[in-house]
């Protein structure tokens, strides 16, 4: 019985032991909800298929790169041909990758037996020149269509394998445009991320292409997600706007999906290995199936991969590994609902500690009053939750990967309101650019329509045409004044215009040096004594309102 036949008869066994456990609830004195969880395996004869096998968005989880090695292993077993290939976003998100600035996953996607990758934003998070000097060491292809570097193509745009039986496949790839304000500015300079009509040309002349190379099947790996933040650059808007490609595997907006809103051939595996996304392909090159495999229920796990891994682990713990201090609260790092979408009790501790840096040689050092020193962080920044109990280094790194800096920016009232208007114009839908801040006192009106104006330069974001949905209460309990000047303590990222911050970049920046991180930690040492209490973080400030409908 091959794996979809399998699929079938265990979903029935879920569904009769659902009913089951909806029965019994009825009789027990308190509910309970227990997970099933169905054990994959590899089954049946595939022998003259191609399986490809896809990840995307692994920031970091480097352990399942053993269980991608064995489930590859497997399908071969069963008498397969595979491929494996990444739509992008693998070189950071945990220290296991960052602190190598992405090496790391390179050695492990080498070991794992990676064909082709397509890169996404956060390969960009240490530089241009540092991604092209790990990728010296990949032995897959690294393919792009849409990124320029000094007005060339900096990658391949496509590339083509033929299997054993004869099936010639090619695979595109394209990256997310929003590239060029989700990394920093700085370290991106003479890299074009071409976007809309642009990047759909892009990909149909590399579609083109591989169709007069008779490819019998031609595989787009895209980092363009389904978010509505990220319209017309989606993969769904990509797929509208090309023909000649047979299917797209999707990355970006850790999106959990066998298919498109309407029914598009468009797969992705959500993040952090949650899933394998899975696509067989038959003999004559047609699809016959795709899926995804949880990989938690999966057991297998190959020797050399899991080794390199467990090395790789040790060697960080023993850096990372130590315990600093405690927290009685569990630190909200969520996505949504989260801190991309309201404020949060970590988003508080971050710019908290923020402020205190910043300030704690005294506020001359700023040459600006006291009353008029605010900090912002971007939702986007924050890339973990802190479980109550111990935390480690490893747990603040990981929250706060990339390596940014305690800066700060003097603005206008007029500019900071700007920038809150921008940074919230698609709340209550999710939005890395959300503000975290402190001193800040402010409501967000979803209910009044945000009034799109100029695009802001080198950006996929438009500033506001006038100031509708924002509404600044106060500032550290002061009126706010649009016309007097305030010290915004923020990261080095958003003060040279990162996300939608493009009005921070004109302004005056003084750049502490100080990694977030260490910042952070300094704070909770120093401050709050190792603790972080109920009393302080169990609960928000309460300085963001968001009026929703």
């Amino acid at each position: 019985m091959k794996k979809k036949d399998a699929r079938k008869l265990l979903a029935g066994v879920l569904s009769m032991s659902m009913v089951f456990s909806m029965s019994a609830a009825v009789w027990a004195e308190e509910e309970t909800e227990t997970e099933v969880i169905i054990p994959y395996e590899v089954e049946g004869d595939y022998s003259g298929e191609t399986i490809i096998l896809h990840s995307n968005d692994v920031h970091g989880s480097i352990t399942g790169y053993a269980a991608m090695a064995a489930l590859k292993a497997d399908y071969e077993a069963a008498g397969a041909e595979v491929i494996m290939v990444d739509a992008g976003d693998f070189i950071q998100g945990s220290t296991y990758v960052s602190t190598s600035q992405g090496a790391t996953a390179v050695e492990l996607m080498n070991i794992a037996g990676y064909d082709v990758v397509t890169l996404g934003n956060h390969e960009f998070d240490y530089g241009y020149e540092s991604l092209v000097s790990i990728l010296e060491d990949a032995e897959f292809a690294v393919i792009n269509t849409n990124i320029l570097y000094n007005d060339e193509n900096a990658f391949e745009g496509s590339t083509t394998i033929t299997t054993e039986s004869g099936l010639t496949i090619g695979f595109f790839g394209v990256e997310t445009p929003e590239t060029a304000t989700k990394a920093h500015p700085a370290k991106i300079q003479g890299v074009t991320f071409l976007a809309e009509d642009e990047m759909y040309a892009a990909a149909q002349d590399e579609i083109d292409v591989l169709a007069e190379e008779d490819c019998d099947l031609i595989i787009g790996l895209v980092h363009l997600g389904v978010d509505g933040e990220s319209e017309p650059n989606r993969s769904v808007d990509l797929w509208d706007n090309i023909s000649g490609a047979d299917f797209l595997i999707d990355g970006h907006s850790h999106t959990v999906m066998t298919e498109g809103e309407d029914g598009q051939p468009i797969q992705s595996t959500g993040t952090a290995f949650e899933n394998i996304g899975v696509i067989e392909i038959s003999a004559d090159g047609e699809i016959v199936d795709n899926y995804l495999v949880e990989t938690r229920a999966y057991s297998g796990s190959d020797d050399a991969t899991a080794a390199a891994a467990q090395e790789i682990i040790d060697e960080i713990e023993a850096v990372y590994g130590e315990v600093f201090a405690t927290t009685e609260v569990l630190l909200n790092g969520e996505r949504e609902p989260g801190v991309r979408t309201e404020e949060t009790n970590l988003g508080d501790l971050i710019t908290d500690a923020m402020l205190w840096y910043a300030t704690k040689d005294g506020v001359e050092t700023l040459g600006i009053e006291e009353e008029n020193i605010v900090a912002i962080t971007n939702g986007g920044g924050i890339r973990a939750t802190i479980e109550a109990g111990d935390i480690t280094m490893n747990d603040i790194n990981t929250v706060l990967p990339f390596g940014n800096t305690v800066a700060v920016v003097y603005v206008t009232g007029e500019v900071l309101l700007e920038s809150l208007e921008a940074s919230t114009y698609s709340t209550p839908e999710a939005i890395g650019a959300f503000p975290q801040t402190a001193g800040i006192e402010f409501t967000v009106d979803t209910t009044v329509a945000y009034d799109e104006g100029e695009q802001y330069e080198g950006s996929t974001y438009y500033g506001p045409a006038s100031i509708q949905r924002v509404t600044i209460t106060s500032i550290n309990g002061q009126e706010f004044d649009p016309e007097a000047t305030y010290a915004v303590v923020t990261n080095d990222f958003l003060a040279a215009g990162g996300d939608t911050y493009y009005a921070f970049s004109v302004s005056e920046v003084m750049d502490t040096g100080t990694p977030l991180d260490e910042a952070v930690i300094a704070y909770i040492e120093e401050v709050l004594d190792g603790v972080v209490t109920e009393a302080d973080y169990g609960e928000t400030r309460g300085d963001i309102t968001v009026i929703a409908e």
